[in-house]
């Protein structure tokens, strides 16, 4: 089944590297018109260039997605550049340091939920306001395997991710009739530009023994379930936290 997206507006936050690259290179070569946000202006222009060499037109802008007028001012110009809405994908987030809880800070919670649950709350809500009145539109939030696991250290990240989650399964179900259909994705430990430059070769090792699969996925990987939960391909799924995670939460 071809997975076309042709015709669709689709916005990626955090488009400017790593997964959210990949999902934006991958809906604009589904045929999508495509635009990104950044906080990183060198990885966005680059990024965008790799866009519109696909040969689709694309809109790219700064923007921190802590900050509702941020959001609501890159929502509205994406608009007014690609021509409408169909498909959100909040990708943007951050990580946190692999610290004992009782040696966390204030400053580090508060910065991995303005991000992390903050920033794909405020997507929604935009997202939502340009798809309602329209009666359809996919919002898709990028979530991780640690959505539905744990892992020592790693209290803020894996709570924030636990929180989108929620907040994806519940308001699937209070748009459920809306025509806009709301899921995330939870990807295992993946092998991006990022992680290869701040992890060793055993400590990739580690990390891809976390899985059944016993390797690292791949960007590309992620962003085929991104497509897919875009496409009509997944017109009867909502609500659904879809594992790409090597098997890591089946253990």
């Amino acid at each position: 089944m071809e997975l076309s997206l042709k015709g669709k507006v689709a916005l990626v936050t955090g488009g400017g590297a790593g997964l959210g690259k990949a999902c934006a290179l991958a809906y604009a070569e589904a045929g999508a018109k495509v635009s990104i946000c950044d906080m990183n202006e060198e990885v966005l222009n680059e990024t965008l260039d790799a866009i519109r060499a696909t040969g689709v037109e694309c809109y790219g802008q700064l923007c921190d997605v802590s900050s509702a007028d941020a959001v609501e001012a890159y929502f509205q110009a994406t608009v007014d550049n690609l021509g409408g809405l169909d498909i959100v994908l909040n990708n943007a987030g951050i990580s946190s340091p692999l610290t004992p809880l009782h040696e966390t800070t204030e400053a580090d919670f508060d910065r991995v939920m303005a991000v992390n649950v903050k920033g794909v709350w405020l997507g929604m809500r935009a997202a939502l306001k340009y798809m309602l009145p329209k009666g359809q539109g996919n919002i898709i939030n990028m979530a991780s395997a640690l959505a539905k696991t744990t892992y020592p250290g790693a209290g803020f990240y894996t709570t924030s991710k636990h929180a989108v989650g929620g907040l994806t399964r519940n308001s699937a179900v209070e748009y459920g009739e809306s025509g806009v259909r709301i899921n995330a994705i939870c990807p295992g430990n993946v092998l991006t530009p990022l992680m290869a430059g701040m992890t060793t070769p055993e400590i990739r090792e580690q990390l891809a023994q976390k899985h059944p699969m016993k390797r690292l996925g791949t960007t590309e990987e992620i962003a085929a379930a991104a497509v897919f939960l875009a496409s009509d391909a997944s017109s009867f799924m909502t609500g659904v936290l879809l594992s790409a995670d090597g098997g890591w939460t089946a253990i």
